[in-house]
């Protein structure tokens, strides 16, 4: 949450086109004037009141046309009002498709890095492919062809095209048909479409020619072709993997480094081969980040993509990427899921550190190079010195940022950890008090300085020998090995899971929780302390057969437990401090599959669902606010989100995809579907938060809800009780890094001034989704 003088003029409705010299006055009472801006000789703008700020230009048009606006540098821009996505990391390849209305438009940029470029030009027809951002596998010599690949198509028509297909011929055979998905009205949309040919015979590249096409299976029309060439790699070179992501249908790719097969130790060949995942730091596509290592004939190498170069600073959608590559290529690869390993440089260093800390039963050990600790020690990430009750409630949402809350998780992992000392990007100090902090308990891992060395110093900085041989002296214990778990986690929905123990649900959501316990297989007994745990889950699969099972928790000993006859997990829950046995939790109750906070929504193949329930004004906002929201999915996540109408929403279709609906209970016509019995209500002019009720029209909301019929989906509503707060949801970034909100939050426009002091109500739901069973805090 920011202050911001122009965006506070836009939610009220009330911004109006600049003059040079008019004069803004900010929260703070001091002042700002509105400067002429002036193109450099490239073309492009730049300014210093662009780190951070706005440029605004008028565009006459002789009548009503539709244009692709082809910018970037900026980080959003409203074209006649509307919020449309941004380019901050100038790309250069989101062309997006804008009305120009006859007379004077508005373009208003807010730019952060100081340069910016924008153009129109005439899109080359309604509907077109658009090559310069693809998502390709490579392909095999001797393998038959059959993956995925992805490509962007423009809709520059003020109409839904549900009737698209793509015809994909690779190397001259027959073309793979593949029936297109959704892309709304004057929208871009990242589509995801078949390759199928026979197997290559030999490496170089290989054509593939696009046909886009519409129409029914009797009578089609041809709107768009295209060609680009797609790699040959022998089988032993690294190379691209594509696949389908659980996340929101999307198509995204891994590269691999294969193992070096004829170069095994004695021995080593009879073996399951390890897997080491390595992460990228920002910029680097994961293809850079494979191409840094040479085979290792004891593992393969795969590096996961972050869903893009920048991404998530492999938190968030970026570390649920990287498990996803994870399993995947532990499937593909017949990989040994004890000889699993974890390295990075710069922000995967940092992703390192991270997905180490949250995941240490994954690792067998972790190698952070170059590696920055939290948000809070180096990305800017400030906590207020004194928290007051609603700050304290905000901060609980960023908790699985904390890697020093969680730093006693390392020891179960090996830690080599390398920095050079001379590194001007990442300080050295964030290595040193790492360093500082594992001396205190962890009695396996190693360090080294690199002197002299910079931020990167060749390959060896990620590929370091030293490194990879402490590796592989490390395995993971097998589950039955195990008679110790200490383990703490932020939240059973980031990580719930350590060898045998699972904390399931929290007294306190989003606190640290942690357990250690201990199990004797000769008592057949298990005993230890809880902090912060509502729920317990114990997996018996090591147990053998025999007599009843002995649990000590927290100094309570419970009776006898037999081994369950439904499956091998035993559940304890504690409610008054003492706990009991769990017959079977309620289905429709939190859980690691969904947990929360809001940002968990976005989850389970997604849907963004917009309301035309309302008034002109309030349904051209819904549409277009998540027109936004897929195109900054898009952008920062290499998205792709069906975006429909309330009117096209079908419950009982595919109950397991989480939704995300824009509107309140009177614009969105999916919310009595969706959301009847939700503890909260937005309506206009009024929002109902159990039995509390708050009025007006600049009301923000942001919550989640279970999405009824599944045990996994949730709800994710942006609302707001007018137009003016409905436009102050545009400022809630929720796809970076390092933001978060929790499972409830109401705001007012107040927020553009006073930052948190804006929030009214901020909290989380109980283990039953209900308000008097969780936490909340108002503001007084």
């Amino acid at each position: 949450m920011h202050r911001d003088a122009v965006a506070a003029q836009l939610v009220a409705g009330r911004f109006s086109p600049p003059k040079v010299g008019d004069v803004m006055t900010l929260a703070d009472g001091s002042t700002r004037k509105w400067e002429a801006l002036k193109a450099s000789k490239d073309g492009s703008f730049s300014h210093r009141a662009l780190s951070g700020g706005y440029a605004y230009f008028a565009v006459t048009a002789d009548k009503e046309e539709i244009m692709l606006l082809e910018a970037a540098g900026h980080s959003a821009v409203h074209v006649n009002g509307e919020p449309r996505g941004g380019d901050p990391y100038s790309y250069g390849y989101l062309h997006l498709p804008v009305v120009l209305r006859q007379g004077s438009n508005d373009f208003l940029f807010q730019v952060g890095r100081g340069r910016l470029t924008a153009k129109l030009v005439p899109p080359k027809a309604p509907v077109a492919l658009d090559l310069s951002d693809p998502t390709l596998p490579d392909l095999l010599v001797g393998q038959e062809v059959s993956t995925w690949a992805a490509v962007v198509i423009v809709n520059a028509s003020k109409d839904r095209r549900d009737d698209l297909e793509m015809q994909a011929s690779c190397a001259g055979a027959p073309p793979a048909v593949s029936k297109l998905a959704s892309i709304p009205p004057l929208s871009i949309r990242k589509v995801g479409f078949r390759l199928q040919a026979p197997a290559s015979q030999k490496e170089g590249n290989c054509e593939v020619q696009l046909k886009l096409t519409h129409g029914s299976a009797d009578k089609q029309g041809v709107l768009d072709t295209a060609s680009f060439k797609i790699g040959v790699r022998r089988p032993e070179q690294t190379h691209k993997r594509t696949f389908v992501s659980t996340l929101d249908g999307s198509v995204q790719y891994y590269a691999l480094v294969p193992q070096a097969r004829g170069h095994q130790a004695p021995g080593e060949g009879s073996k399951k081969p390890g897997l080491v995942l390595t992460l990228h730091g920002a910029a680097v596509e994961a293809t850079g980040q494979a191409a840094c290592f040479t085979p290792k004939s004891w593992a393969h190498v795969v590096a996961p993509t972050n869903r893009r170069p920048y991404g998530f600073d492999w938190e968030d959608w970026g570390r649920l990427d990287a498990l996803e590559v994870m399993d995947l290529a532990e499937h593909e690869l017949g990989t040994d899921p004890q000889r699993a390993y974890l390295t990075g440089h710069s922000m995967g260093g940092h992703g390192t550190w991270h997905l180490g800390v949250t995941y240490p039963d994954r690792f067998a050990a972790i190698g952070p190079s170059a590696g920055w600790i939290s948000m809070w020690s180096y990305a800017g990430a400030r906590r207020p010195e004194h928290p007051d009750a609603v700050q304290e409630m905000l901060l609980r949402a960023v908790s699985p940022s904390d890697t020093l809350a969680l730093a006693r998780n390392y020891a179960l992992e090996g830690i080599y950890v390398l920095h050079g000392d001379k590194d001007d990007s990442v300080p050295v100090q964030q290595a040193r008090t790492m360093l500082k902090h594992l001396a205190d308990f962890h009695r396996d891992f190693a360090y080294y300085e690199r002197p002299g060395a910079g931020h990167w110093w060749g390959n060896p900085c990620v590929d370091w020998p030293p490194m990879f041989e402490f590796f592989t002296r490390h395995t993971l214990p097998a589950r039955a090995a195990v008679r110790h778990v200490q383990f703490a986690t932020p939240s059973p929905g980031v990580s719930s899971n350590c060898h045998w123990a699972s904390v399931e649900a929290q007294i306190h959501a989003l606190q640290i929780s942690s357990i250690d316990l201990g199990y004797d297989p000769g008592k057949r007994s298990f005993a230890g302390t809880t902090s912060n745990v509502g729920r317990l889950a114990l997996d018996l699969g090591h147990v053998s057969p025999g007599g009843a099972i002995q649990v000590e928790l927290d100094g309570q000993k419970l009776p006898p437990i037999d081994k369950p006859a439904n499956g091998t997990r035993l559940r304890l829950q504690r409610r008054h401090e003492q706990w009991s046995l769990l017959d079977r939790p309620d289905p429709s109750h939190k859980s690691p599959e969904r947990y929360g906070p809001f940002k968990d929504a976005f989850r389970n193949h997604v849907l963004f669902v917009y309301g035309t329930r309302g008034t002109p004004e309030e349904n051209a906002w819904s549409f277009a606010r998540a027109r936004y929201d897929a195109e900054t999915f898009y952008y920062r996540g290499n998205g792709s989100v069906d975006v429909i109408a309330d009117e096209a929403f079908a419950a009982n279709a595919e109950p397991d995809r989480g939704v995300i609906l824009y509107g309140n209970a009177q614009t969105n016509r999916a919310w009595q579907v969706l959301l009847a019995k939700s503890p909260v209500q937005v309506f206009n002019a009024r929002v109902r938060i159990g039995g509390r009720e708050v009025t007006g029209e600049d009301l923000a909301c942001l919550f989640i809800q279970p999405r009824l019929g599944s045990d996994r989906a949730l709800v994710g509503v942006v609302s707001g009780t007018g137009l003016p707060g409905m436009r102050l949801t545009e400022y809630l970034p929720y796809f970076i890094s390092g933001v978060g909100y929790p499972d409830c939050i109401l705001l007012g426009s107040e927020t553009l001034r006073t930052e948190a002091a804006g929030v009214r109500a901020a909290g989380f739901f109980g283990e039953d989704w209900g308000i008097d069973s969780g936490e909340f805090v108002w503001r007084k």
